[in-house]
């Protein structure tokens, strides 16, 4: 028996296996399913409603982010066990 949930739940699911192709070697599933549910949760609280592309837009933007700040950590981080760069 179908529930109300299942539909959004297999769109939600779709929006993640098409990020996670998209980041497939930058983040992590899990990230990315944290993502695209953090931007569920927040279109609904902003918009009062979770339309899939909005959704989908949203995880992305912050997967983009995600992928920046982890570029610069490695950017800036030592080069050698020991701490010195060269």
């Amino acid at each position: 028996m179908a529930h109300q949930g299942d539909s959004e739940r297999r769109a939600h699911d779709e929006i993640g296996d098409r990020l996670n192709e998209e980041f497939s070697g930058v983040h992590p599933t899990d990230t990315v399913a944290r993502c695209v549910a953090a931007a569920r949760h927040g279109a609904q609280e902003v918009t009062g409603a979770a339309p899939d592309d909005l959704v989908e837009r949203i995880a992305r933007k912050h997967l983009q982010v995600l992928a920046i700040v982890a570029a610069e950590k490695r950017r800036h981080s030592p080069r050698t066990t020991t701490g010195n760069t060269p």
